[in-house]
């Protein structure tokens, strides 16, 4: 899949220097995935993920400690980082419009 904004994962590990690892962990996964439905989402990533409408998807990162929401275009392979915070910042958003 091509990830499109990575730059938005770089500001954010270099504010929080222990969500590299985790947020370059799961780029790796996606960067190699070819997802072609939510299925395929679910199979890489098991519980860690929630489904929202207009293929978004919401990921738990280090052990829920961080939030990652992301617009998938299956058709084109394509994940677009829509937001990425800690879990108090998630909760002071709507994921569904970001």
């Amino acid at each position: 899949m091509q990830i499109i904004a990575k730059r938005t994962l770089k500001l954010f590990w270099q504010r929080h220097p222990q969500a590299e690892i985790p947020l370059r962990n799961w780029y790796a996964v996606v960067d190699k995935a070819e997802w072609r439905q939510p299925g395929d989402v679910k199979v890489a990533f098991g519980a860690t993920v929630d489904f929202l409408g207009d293929n978004r998807i919401v990921f738990d990162i280090a052990g829920n400690k961080y939030r990652l929401v992301v617009h998938v275009a299956y058709p084109f392979k394509r994940v677009l980082v829509k937001f990425v915070g800690t879990h108090k910042d998630y909760d002071r958003i709507s994921a569904g419009s970001v």
